[in-house]
């Protein structure tokens, strides 16, 4: 039935752009040819999207060339922590295990975060990350919320700006806002090479760490072990 639908909805905009429509039924000319242009672009996207649809329905679509992405090199303002946790946020509300947040996972993110949003109001919110029109959040476009509200893009009162305030991840230090400040005072210190490479191996170092705790609660427990059995 909602291939039936799209179809017809598919047939009736082709109609309705044809070249052998009767004069009554063209398009009021408009004033300006920029408001001509964007709306016959407006049309072909569009169809476009209703002829992805329909062979998506028909299991015909040829899949969509997708770059490799790195978080740490596209996202260079943020520290190697904000954007770990930003992952374990995202993979905390992707709770279908595809790799992205669609609408009603969005929405239990926003109820748990205590800022609930209306039906329109959640499509809203991915409608302005949403790069590739697909209706739902992938994890780069994830961190564009936080990259915007550390810019100062998003209006006070959006969603967005709710959700990036009530994450409990810090951006405003070491996001783009903040980045001036924060590389003036490294600077003198570490590159933003450095200190990409710092961060690592602080991570091998407690890595490390705990591996020795271990070692030594494991070894305490045998020294303990062979007293009482002795």
């Amino acid at each position: 039935m909602a291939s039936d639908e799209l179809a017809l909805k598919l047939q009736s905009r082709l109609a309705s752009t044809s070249p052998g429509d009767s004069p009554q039924h063209q398009p009021t000319p408009v004033d300006s040819p920029n408001q001509g242009a964007s709306g016959g672009e407006e049309e072909c996207e569009l169809t476009a999207k209703l002829n992805r649809r329909l062979d998506i329905n028909d299991g015909t679509a040829a899949p969509r060339l997708s770059r490799v992405f790195n978080p740490y090199t596209e996202f260079k303002e943020f520290s190697r922590k904000q954007i770990k946790d930003m992952e374990a946020m995202f993979k905390r509300y992707d709770t279908g295990r595809d790799g992205f947040i669609d609408l009603m996972e969005l929405k239990l993110m926003m109820e748990k975060l205590g800022a609930p949003q209306t039906h329109l109001g959640l499509k809203n919110m991915i409608k302005e990350v949403d790069e590739d029109f697909d209706g739902k959040l992938s994890f780069r476009e994830f961190l564009l919320i936080f990259r915007r509200a550390a810019a100062g893009e998003l209006q006070e009162e959006s969603g967005l700006m709710a959700l990036a305030r009530l994450s409990e991840i810090n951006v405003s230090t070491e996001g783009v806002m903040g980045a001036k400040d924060f590389f003036e005072a490294k600077a003198q210190a570490l590159s933003q090479g450095s200190k990409f490479e710092a961060e690592i191996r602080e991570e091998k170092e407690e890595r490390k760490r705990q591996e020795e705790d271990k070692k030594q609660r494991r070894a305490a427990f045998k020294q303990l072990q062979s007293a009482f059995c002795s």
